[in-house]
Parts: structure tokens; sequence; C-alpha cells
């Protein structure tokens, strides 16, 4: 069993930062990939970036060199640095993992403004 929460989400304008944090409780060293996905409104979920256990990373073209994935194991969180921000990134953040099953956390909102 595992629990996802995202925070950090928020309002900022465009070319701006934000971090998003999604701290997990469970079993968290069985977990080998942890994901971002957003969803914007009106369209269908989209994967983000996502990363591994031994830190290897994988990010979506739309966010390549603006957006990093990390983990911290320790803290049993996962973040996403997003900088250079763009309106169409506007979406609702969602942290994810697999175990025995498909765990999604609630989500957290990232509005762009232009």
């Amino acid at each position: 069993q595992v629990q996802l929460v995202e925070s950090g989400g928020g309002l900022v304008q465009a070319g701006g930062s934000l971090r998003l944090s999604c701290a997990a409780s469970g079993s968290f060293s069985s977990i080998n990939i942890m994901a971002w996905h957003r969803q914007a409104p009106g369209k269908q979920r989209e994967l983000v970036a996502t990363i591994t256990r031994g830190g290897s990373t994988y990010y979506s073209d739309s966010v390549k060199g603006r957006f990093t994935i990390s983990r911290d194991n320790a803290k049993m969180t996962v973040y996403l640095q997003m900088n250079t921000l763009k309106p169409e990134d506007t979406a609702v953040y969602y942290c994810a993992t697999v175990l025995d099953r498909l765990y999604w956390g609630q989500g957290t909102q990232v509005t762009v403004s232009s």
C-alpha cells in the first residue's frame, strides 16, 4: 500500500517557477518508478516525467529542458522543479506510482498566467 500527497501548486506568471512535492507513505522503499502526470481542462492526462529508484529520468518533449524530476528516498518524496513555465503548462499535476497496482495522488493545481 502506498499513499501519495502532492503539494506546491499555485498561480504563477509565465516565465516563473514552481516546485511540486509528492510525499509518499507506505512501502516507498519497494517502489521503483515514480511519475508526474498532468491533466489540462478538456484534455487527456499525460505523462510529464519519471524517475527510477536509481535516479534514471525521462521527460516528455513538452517539458524537456524546463522541468527536473528528483527523488529523496530518505524523505520518501519526489519533486518536480518547473522552470520557465508557460500558459500551456496549466493543469492539475498528479504524482503516481505502480506497486501491486497503480496509485495516484489527489493532484495539485498549477496555473500559469500570460
